[in-house]
C-alpha cells in the first residue's frame, strides 16, 4: 500500500463534487486534457510549418497506430500496478518530453521526423494511460458517486475541448511554436503534485467486497492475463452486452456523426458554419447530460434508460440527414448529443460498478479500443458510401445498424435489470456488485482463488 493509498469510507459521506479526494484527482485530470488539446494545437501548427497537408496529416495520425496496438497491454499494466503511478508517470514523461521539444523547436526550426517521434510516444503513453485513468474512479470514491464523477468527468473533458484550443492558439500568436509546447508541458506539471496527494482505495474496498475480500490471485504471463480479461467480459452477464453494445455504436453512428456530418453540411450547402452550429449543438447536448448525473448523481431504471437513450441517438442520427433546414438537424444534434451522452455515461458507470476492481484496467481497455481501433475503421467506408450514394441512405443506414446495440442491451436481462446505486445506499442495499437488491447482477463463482462474474463458470 502506497502513502497515499488508504482505507477511504465505502460509501462517500459527501457528494462527489464537495469531496475533496475527488476534486483533486478532476483538477489533474482537467489539467491533463488542456495540455492535450495545447499539444495537438503545437504539433499541427509545426507540422504545417514544416511540411505540406499531407505531411500533417502523417504526424497528426503517428499516434494513432501504437495506441491501438498497444492498448489492451495497457489494460494488463492498470491491473497489475497501482493505477495512480502508471498515470503520474504518464504525465511526468509527457512533461519532461513536452519540455525538452520546446526547447528544441526553440533553437532550431521544427523538423518533420522529430514531430512524428513525439506523436508516436504520445501514442505509447496514451496506451498505457487510456485504461488507468477507467480503473481510478473506483479507487478514489464510492460506488454510490460514480455516477457523479462519470458527470464531472464529461464536464471536464468539454471544459478542455473548450478552453485548449484558444489556450493553445494564443500562445502559438505570442510566442510561436516552443511557447505552446512549453505552455502544454507546463500543464501537464501541474497535475502532478495533485495526483500525489490523490488518495486511493484498496482493491477488496468495494461495494459487498468490504475489507475482507479475498485475495487476488497472483498474476500470470501478460499474455495470460489478457486472455484471462477477454475471457471475464465475455462471460459477464452485464459487463459482455454493455461492451458490445458500445462497440456497435461506435461502429455505426461515429463515423457517420464525424465524416458524415462534413459531407452532409457540403450537400447540402449549409457550409462551415452550419456545421460549427451543428457540432455546437451536439456538445451542448453533452454537457447538459454531464451536468445532469452530475447534480443528480443517480438516475432509475439505468439499464432501460441506457437502452432507450441509445435507440433516440440511432433514432437522431438517421433522422438528421431527412430534415429540411439547418435550424432543425442543429435540434437534433443537441438531442443526439444529450441521449448520446447519457448512454454513454450509464454504460461507463454501471461497467465500473459491476466489474471486479482486479479487471477494471482490462475491461476500460477492450472499451477504448472499440473506440480509437473500430471506430476509425468506419471513417473511409462511411465517406465511400455517401460519396456513391449521398448522404440520406448512409445516414439512414448507419442509424440502423446501431439499433443493433439496442437489440443487445433489451436482449440481456442483466442490463434490463441493471440499477445505478443510489447516493448513500449500505453496501447490502447495493448487492455483490454495486445494483441494489432488486437488480442483481451476474452471479459470482470462483475457480480457486479468482471470481468470475458469470454464469458459465
Amino acid at each position: 500500500m502506497t502513502t497515499a493509498e488508504t482505507d477511504l469510507p465505502e460509501s462517500a459521506t459527501t457528494p462527489a463534487y464537495r469531496d475533496g479526494n475527488v476534486l483533486r484527482w478532476l483538477t489533474a485530470y482537467t489539467a491533463s486534457l488542456v495540455g492535450d488539446s495545447v499539444y495537438f494545437v503545437a504539433l499541427a501548427w509545426s507540422a504545417q510549418k514544416a511540411a505540406g497537408p499531407t505531411e500533417v496529416g502523417l504526424v497528426l495520425a503517428a499516434g494513432a497506430l501504437p495506441r491501438a496496438i498497444l492498448m489492451l497491454g495497457g489494460g494488463v499494466l492498470a491491473d497489475r500496478v497501482d493505477p495512480r503511478r502508471v498515470i503520474l508517470g504518464r504525465d511526468a514523461l509527457r512533461c519532461v518530453l513536452i519540455l525538452s521539444v520546446a526547447a528544441a523547436v526553440a533553437l532550431t526550426a521544427p523538423a518533420l521526423w522529430l514531430l512524428v517521434a513525439v506523436a508516436l510516444v504520445f501514442g505509447v503513453v496514451d496506451a498505457l494511460f487510456v485504461p488507468a485513468i477507467g480503473a481510478l474512479p473506483p479507487r478514489i470514491t464510492g460506488p454510490d458517486q460514480l455516477a457523479r464523477v462519470t458527470g464531472m468527468r464529461s464536464l471536464s473533458m468539454r471544459l478542455s475541448q473548450i478552453a485548449g484550443p484558444p489556450i493553445g492558439g494564443l500562445a502559438m500568436g505570442l510566442g510561436g511554436e516552443a511557447a505552446t509546447f512549453a505552455v502544454a508541458g507546463l500543464l501537464f506539471a501541474v497535475s502532478l503534485p495533485l495526483l500525489l496527494t490523490t488518495r486511493l482505495r484498496p482493491l477488496g474496498a468495494r461495494a459487498g467486497l468490504g475489507a475482507r475480500a479475498e485475495k487476488q490471485p497472483e498474476p500470470g504471463t501478460a499474455r495470460e492475463d489478457l486472455l484471462d480479461g477477454l475471457r471475464y467480459i465475455r462471460r459477464h452477464r452485464l459487463i459482455g452486452p454493455l461492451v458490445a453494445a458500445g462497440a456497435v455504436c461506435e461502429l455505426g453512428l461515429i463515423g457517420t456523426l464525424n465524416v458524415g456530418m462534413v459531407l452532409l453540411n457540403a450537400e447540402r450547402g449549409w457550409g462551415p458554419s452550419g456545421y460549427g452550429f451543428i457540432v455546437s449543438g451536439f456538445g451542448a447536448g453533452a454537457a447538459a447530460s454531464a451536468a445532469l448525473l452530475t447534480v443528480a448523481g443517480w438516475l432509475p431504471r439505468a439499464g432501460l434508460m441506457l437502452s432507450g437513450t441509445l435507440l433516440v441517438c440511432c433514432a437522431g442520427a438517421a433522422t438528421v440527414a431527412l430534415v429540411p433546414t439547418l435550424s432543425i438537424a442543429v435540434v437534433l444534434a443537441v438531442v443526439i448529443g444529450l441521449s448520446a451522452g447519457l448512454f454513454g455515461s450509464l454504460n461507463n458507470t454501471l461497467v465500473q460498478t459491476a466489474a471486479d476492481p482486479a479487471y477494471l484496467g482490462r475491461v476500460t481497455s477492450v472499451v477504448m479500443l472499440t473506440m480509437v481501433g473500430l471506430a476509425p475503421l468506419s471513417y473511409p467506408l462511411v465517406g465511400a458510401a455517401i460519396g456513391a450514394w449521398g448522404a440520406a441512405p448512409v445516414f439512414v443506414g448507419c442509424g440502423a445498424f446501431a439499433v443493433l446495440g439496442v437489440a443487445v442491451t433489451l436482449s440481456s436481462g442483466a442490463v434490463r435489470r441493471a440499477q445505478l446505486p443510489r447516493p448513500g445506499a449500505t453496501a447490502q442495499e447495493r448487492g455483490p456488485q454495486g445494483g441494489t437488491r432488486d437488480s442483481p447482477q451476474a452471479p459470482m463463482c470462483r475457480k480457486g482463488t479468482q471470481a468470475i462474474g458469470s454464469s458459465r463458470c
